[in-house]
């Protein structure tokens, strides 16, 4: 068995495993949550995110002379350790934990302390040279240091990850219109035929859809650039220096590359995460677009006999365990499911952000957890649909080109010449009787053959 030592905190003494460098309030949390921590444990962003403020904060600590240099540098030191991922093992917390995110902040200062103490050479839970609430916590409290987090893992991961994935898919499919050029098919409004379009039209369509998506995820960022640090318990501030605030925000922006600033209004930061549901609610609205593209994709590629059949996807595994030769289109599947996800993600975020009490909202822990869900999952399915399928979609121009001559809203370019109530009529003639329109349209005698061949061979073979 692995030696444990003693760790205390306010409420007496713990034992903590030996060989960890998590201290007491870590392993109470453990303890007492022992049913999500399995499953709903904190990834690699957020612990990014945790180091990245506790470095900035101990180095603005330093530079208004509230934390000796010395001590400064050996937290900064751990921290960059955390920011590396070299201690991504001790953080074992489940997302599910109080409202605050406290427990995953004191993981976040035992860590850092108990590594700062083990490169000082002293002993792991002395709290000497450096105390995890006195010196790593300086300046900070729970309530404003994991609104930060989530503003810092959200930004990472939507343009580090998303953006890119949804850039990638979008120029694929631009890609493939340009290919498509000149091919005409059939149009359906209503889940009916309507006049043709272009190929290249209908995809245009959807990277519009992932232009205006994108957008929306970027308009959102600017409220997520906005951090609580700074604001301690509850906005006003207390225990931290004036310029704390301005400079740890001013060091996060360094170490990420991200135009952060501290927030106007730390009361709004602490107790209300509007940004946080706006964000959610723009990766919602890609999530739509997307699961629109993937619903008309496996439409148009429905069948391959007996459904419109227009389209052609790869063939990436075999569709049924009973049925020979059956392929389905399990990336449109597979993306159209995580777009229900992000729906139900996003609900979730928005009910959570609805409920901030006074000067805390203690739902933060849960919608950090979706919205990162959904920011990740969105970009993993993007890329699985663009390298999986979108790449490789084809048009099968038999089956376009037979279902163009039998459409019957053809008829529709004849009304400047005709009149509607006469190309409705022969419309109606085509349907009932199974004809062509061309045969209808003789046989009532309202167009001449030639004018009727010359008007459909400039709608089919316009682009």
């Amino acid at each position: 068995m692995t030696p444990s030592r003693i760790e205390t905190d306010s409420l007496g003494e713990v034992q903590v495993p030996g060989d960890r460098l998590w201290g007491a309030q870590t392993q109470r949390c453990l303890l007492n949550f022992p049913l999500y921590t399995a499953r709903f444990r904190w990834g690699r962003p957020v612990i990014r995110a945790l180091g990245i403020v506790k470095k900035s904060a101990a180095l603005a600590n330093a530079e208004l002379e509230v934390l000796p240099p010395d001590k400064a540098a050996l937290i900064a030191r751990a921290a960059q350790e955390v920011i590396d991922g070299v201690l991504d093992e001790e953080f074992p917390l489940g997302v599910f934990q109080t409202g605050s995110g406290t427990q995953t902040n004191m993981n976040a200062n035992e860590v850092i302390a108990n590594r700062a103490i083990q490169i000082a050479g002293g002993i792991l839970g002395s709290k000497q040279p450096v105390h995890p609430n006195d010196d790593v916590n300086r300046s900070q409290s729970s309530n404003d240091v994991f609104p930060t987090v989530m503003h810092i893992a959200a930004v990472e991961r939507a343009e580090g990850e998303l953006l890119p994935a949804v850039e990638g898919l979008r120029g694929t499919l631009e890609a493939r219109a340009l290919t498509f050029a000149g091919v005409m098919m059939v149009g359906r409004t209503h889940l009916q035929d309507a006049t043709p379009i272009a190929l290249a039209q209908v995809i245009s369509g959807w990277v519009a859809q992932l232009d205006d998506g994108a957008a929306g995820v970027r308009r959102a960022l600017p409220g997520l650039y906005e951090l609580a640090i700074g604001g301690t318990a509850v906005g006003t501030g207390m225990n931290a220096p004036p310029r704390f605030g301005e400079l740890a925000a001013c060091r996060i922006a360094e170490e990420t590359g991200k135009p952060f600033v501290p927030a106007p209004n730390k009361f709004a930061a602490l107790s209300a995460h509007d940004a946080m549901v706006t964000a959610s609610g723009a990766v919602r609205t890609l999530a739509g677009a997307l699961l629109k593209i993937a619903n008309d994709v496996r439409w148009y590629a429905s069948g391959p006999r007996a459904g419109i059949g227009e389209l052609v996807l790869p063939d990436n595994e075999p569709g049924s365990s009973m049925m020979p030769g059956k392929v389905n289109p399990t990336q449109c599947e597979a993306l159209a499911q995580a777009a229900v996800q992000v729906f139900g993600n996003d609900h979730t975020v928005a009910f959570a952000g609805s409920q901030g009490s006074f000067q805390l909202n203690t739902y933060k822990p849960v919608m950090l957890h979706n919205i990162l869900e959904s920011i990740d999952l969105l970009a993993a399915a993007c890329r699985s649909f663009d390298e999986r399928c979108a790449g490789g979609i084809e048009p099968n121009l038999k089956r376009i080109r037979e279902h163009l001559e039998i459409s019957l809203m053809l008829v529709t370019a004849l009304n400047p010449h005709i009149g509607y109530e006469k190309a409705a009529e022969i419309a109606r003639m085509a349907h009932r009787d199974g004809t062509t329109l061309r045969e209808a349209a003789l046989k009532l005698g309202y167009i001449g053959e030639e004018e009727f061949d010359r008007i459909m061979a400039h709608v089919i073979g316009r682009s």
